[in-house]
């Protein structure tokens, strides 16, 4: 059953079908010993870390009304998250060549998004300046995500995750993405005087209170995933969005979350891009999931 409910987490029904076990050989854009490979294999991970991403788009006013005119977040939450986390793991896991293809589509989508906020500004998806606190609310959310409700990552760690997403920020266009917790931490005190609150924000996360996340396991942890998402936005954001106590994680949730963190993340699933990119390498399908990547050397 917990597999089950892990694919239902991770699968994204009639979204395209992608071969993470081909071409057989050709790299990733991240090497099968980083720490995003380890990252990015846990669903919990995924699921808090993108819903903390996207609270933090949807901060900045020109992203928000980028986001919610031009996608299905409105209408298709989960959805549109299952799509974005499907986008993640072809850029972490899948053959380089499918990659940049799949990012290029991306960039022409992107080039013809365009319009103004609601108070004047001038916003376009390819802004380069956007690009950048997208990729970063991202880096940011995942390492985040699996350092609180996986296993802690060090320092260190944490600086190699965000340095790993800079290839492919490169192709997504984000030229100034932070590769480092500093320069992330820069870059958050740079945007904050441009953040501000929104009721788009508020009916985001309702919608994910209110949209059933998996059968199984998984749907009675949906509210504290949610509430441990919220938690993970930098205190200085959650006061400018307004967002109080009513949206934190109990006490007792946190350890509840790290149980399911950490027992998934042991978990292979037969056929998920985490395994089947290992296999395209001539690696084992578990090869992913059997100790700490830092202690491991094949």
């Amino acid at each position: 059953m917990l597999a089950r409910s892990v694919r239902n987490l991770i699968e994204t029904p009639g979204g395209p079908r992608i071969d993470f076990a081909a071409p057989p050989g050709e790299a990733a854009l991240a090497a099968p010993d980083s720490v995003s490979w380890r990252v990015f294999k846990n669903p919990v991970a995924l699921f808090v870390g993108g819903v903390t991403a996207v609270i933090l788009e949807l901060a900045e006013p020109r992203v928000r009304t980028g986001v919610w005119e031009h996608s299905t977040f409105r209408t298709d939450p989960l959805g549109r998250l299952k799509r974005t986390g499907l986008a993640a793991m072809v850029t972490v896991y899948g053959a380089r060549s499918v990659a940049e293809a799949m990012i290029a589509g991306i960039g022409r989508q992107h080039a013809r998004v365009a319009g103004t906020t609601p108070d004047g500004q001038a916003y376009r998806a390819d802004d380069v300046a956007l690009l950048d606190w997208v990729q970063a609310t991202a880096s940011f959310g995942f390492l985040s995500a699996y350092d609180a409700c996986v296993t802690p990552l060090t320092g260190s760690e944490m600086d190699r995750g965000f340095a790993e997403a800079a290839p492919a920020a490169r192709l997504y266009g984000a030229l100034g993405a932070p590769q480092s917790r500093a320069a992330w931490q820069a870059q958050l005190t740079a945007m904050l005087p441009q953040l501000e609150p929104s009721a788009i924000v508020l009916e985001f996360l309702t919608l994910m209170r209110e949209t059933r996340l998996a059968p199984g396991p998984f749907s009675r942890l949906q509210r504290p995933l949610l509430r441990a998402a919220v938690g993970l936005v930098p205190e200085e954001v959650r006061t400018v969005l307004g967002l109080g106590p009513e949206w934190l994680p109990r006490p007792f949730e946190a350890a509840a979350i790290r149980l399911a963190g950490h027992a998934v993340d042991r978990l292979v699933v037969p056929g998920a891009p985490p395994s089947e990119a290992c296999l395209r390498l001539g690696l084992p399908a578990d090869w992913l999931y059997r100790g700490p990547v830092t202690s491991r050397t094949g």
